[in-house]
């Protein structure tokens, strides 16, 4: 034994309990400082947009109704996961009847596909503040690999309490994959819509407080 900390330990048993303790409720404490985040969308203030081409112009809309979950580990990225799911029927291009089309079985088909969903199967950085999120998405009961470039816009407490994050996500899907085939063939060869849809995500979430703990059972 080192003489210098006998001569400490005989001199003040009760400060060497107090380093044992600090020893044992700090390694009590670590797997909760490195366990991920639990995120919510924030409806209010997230946007689930697409832009799709329309003769020679892209024509934008967005669903308006969905929930979803970011696990965020920012100690070790790949075990971040997230969940989407997506009310079809929300569906808005700022035109009515365009709506009611794409609610449609030409489209969507939303009365027998209610929810669209995405789940994520990978994370990996790819940059500071940038990783990609590879996963399923799921529409019209068909379900194919896609990957998210994401970035990380930041995250800080709020006015109210809470800590949010926000993120931005793009990827671009092949809408006849899918079954949303419906177009039409105009004159001179060319058509109405186009095969490609840009997906863009603005995203801000709000950080869940940590579930209390079970009882322990006796």
């Amino acid at each position: 034994m080192n003489p210098r900390f006998a001569r400490a330990t005989r001199k003040s048993p009760v400060r060497l309990a107090s380093v044992v303790l600090a020893g044992i409720a700090a390694l009590a404490a670590a797997p909760a400082l490195f366990a991920a985040d639990s995120y919510s969308l924030d409806q209010n203030h997230t946007t689930v947009g697409f832009t799709v081409r329309h003769f020679f112009t892209k024509v934008p809309g967005k669903f308006t109704k969905f929930e979803g979950t970011i696990l965020y580990d920012g100690a070790d990225l790949s075990k971040s996961t997230v969940t989407v799911t997506i009310d079809t029927a929300s569906i808005d291009t700022g035109v009515a009847d365009r709506d009611k089309h794409l609610r449609s079985a030409d489209f969507f088909d939303a009365e027998k596909n209610p929810k669209i969903t995405f789940v994520s199967t990978k994370v990996k950085p790819t940059g500071p503040n940038k990783m990609q999120v590879e996963g399923t998405l799921t529409i019209r009961g068909v379900t194919k690999p896609v990957t998210l470039d994401v970035d990380l816009l930041g995250s800080g407490p709020d006015a109210w309490g809470g800590y949010r994050a926000g993120f931005e996500a793009h990827t671009k899907v092949n809408r006849m994959d899918y079954g949303v085939a419906w177009n039409r063939v105009v004159e001179g060869g060319g058509s109405v819509l186009g095969d490609d849809v840009d997906i863009n995500l603005s995203i801000e979430a709000i950080r869940q407080a940590p579930k209390p703990a079970e009882p322990a059972k006796k």
